[in-house]
């Protein structure tokens, strides 16, 4: 788990263990949405377990939900889903450099720290999310592969940031993707989320301009009666085997070692983020059969269980037949060609969000998922999973890859330090 002094789940399981004074506890009254990682396009139902879902909590005690700003990895990694999200590319202005450049990440730094403590902007603060908490805010910085010819650091550009590649199933808006700089805004509250993107884009000032933004949402914590993994827009259960912090092996896999790596020195702690805009074809997708549905994803809709039977968590049997011996998980059911065991262990850290924006002039909806997803090293995390579903994945027909991106995102700052500030000023 990153080194905080407190985490958000930490904050959530003390509130859901505390009884009120009427001695029912509050995880008997209210749960929240899970905090697992959604599944789709890039990473199937079988990629390790999903992260922990948040803890049971009244929706009137959100507000009070913080992140640290400060510790061994940048926030807004391995907390659970937010409510609320934005993702933004900045590109350098004509003329800004590395100066530039850092001046603009200790200003983003200072502001993320204040709100994320629940705090105003030290100036010309918007009032936006006056009277409430912090409400899980969390604030990321990564660097796009551009930004290192811009500032004149082609040297300590890792050479994981490589561009990544074509894929068949893409339809890229060049416009909607990569980017120098990228912000992820996360949040359990709209406004307070907002008032943080607002406040990014306001620090940016002459240094900046902003490329692309994107909205997304999840569930609202203490939304369902109990903790349980989310569901996407098809109406999945989504991300049942994220990897978990508890894994022996998951920093090996999410993250970048401080030591006996070959990426530079300044990205250890950190991670690599492939960020990508993927559109359901939800009319496509809702006039098949719930049969239909389950064997395209190889999973029960209603409770994410395997096919082959169980509760969510049951292994997958690959090998279980039918009567007439054809498998009863589809051979190119999205949850058994994403499996690990499938692709030399390949696995994916999902935080993503889902979005909608508006409908259309023919009424088809512009919904999907804002994919998120996080690796040590997108060689051996995001591009072979996607190589895999792209030979086959039933699940292709009913979505689109609209936009991409790939950001390497530094560990977090110490005590004192800007995000970035060991590249900028190394």
């Amino acid at each position: 788990m990153p080194e905080q002094s407190q985490s958000v789940t930490e904050a959530r399981t003390a509130a859901a263990e505390a009884p009120p004074a009427g001695g029912v506890s509050r995880r008997a009254l209210l749960g929240t949405a899970g905090a697992t990682g959604l599944v789709l396009g890039a990473a199937g139902a079988g990629v390790g377990y999903a992260a922990a879902p948040a803890q049971a909590t009244p929706l009137s005690s959100v507000g009070s939900d913080r992140a640290m700003f400060h510790g061994k990895h940048q926030p807004g990694i391995t907390e659970g889903l937010q409510a609320r999200g934005h993702l933004v590319a900045f590109d350098l202005a004509g003329g800004a450099g590395r100066g530039e450049a850092a001046a603009l990440l200790r200003r983003w730094s200072t502001t993320a720290q204040r709100l994320m403590a629940g705090e105003p902007m030290t100036q010309d603060d918007t009032d936006v999310a006056r009277d409430a908490g912090p409400s899980a805010l969390t604030v990321t910085f990564g660097f796009g592969n551009s930004f290192f010819a811009r500032t004149g650091l082609e040297k300590q550009r890792p050479s994981a940031l490589d561009p990544l590649p074509d894929f068949s199933s893409d339809h890229l808006d060049r416009s909607r993707s990569n980017g120098d700089l990228w912000v992820q805004i996360g949040a359990d509250d709209a406004l307070v989320a907002f008032h943080a993107l607002r406040a990014i884009q306001k620090d940016a000032g002459s240094a900046a301009k902003v490329r692309w933004q994107m909205n997304g949402f999840n569930r609202t914590p203490g939304a369902t009666a109990h903790p349980m993994t989310a569901r996407n827009l098809m109406g999945q259960l989504d991300g049942t085997r994220n990897p978990k912090p508890t894994d022996s092996d998951f920093d090996q896999r999410i993250f970048v070692p401080a030591s006996g790596s070959s990426d530079p020195a300044w990205m250890a702690n950190g991670s690599y983020a492939v960020v990508r805009r993927i559109r359901m074809l939800l009319d496509d997708w809702e006039k098949l059969s719930l049969t239909a549905q389950e064997n395209v994803i190889g999973r029960k809709k209603s409770n994410g269980a395997p096919l082959t039977g169980g509760t969510e968590t049951t292994a997958m049997d690959l090998e279980k037949a039918k009567a007439d011996g054809e498998y009863i998980v589809p051979v190119n059911a999205h949850a058994r060609i994403t499996r690990p065991d499938q692709n030399g262990g390949a696995a994916i850290l999902r935080r993503p969000f889902s979005y909608h924006d508006g409908i259309e002039a023919d009424g088809t909806p512009d919904a999907g998922l804002l994919f998120v997803c996080w690796q040590a090293d997108p060689l051996r995390g995001f591009v072979p999973l996607q190589r895999k579903l792209d030979r086959g994945d039933a699940l292709s027909q009913y979505i689109r890859h609209e936009a991409s991106g790939l950001f390497a995102v530094p560990g977090g700052a110490a005590a004192g330090e800007y995000v970035g500030q060991r590249l900028l000023e190394g």
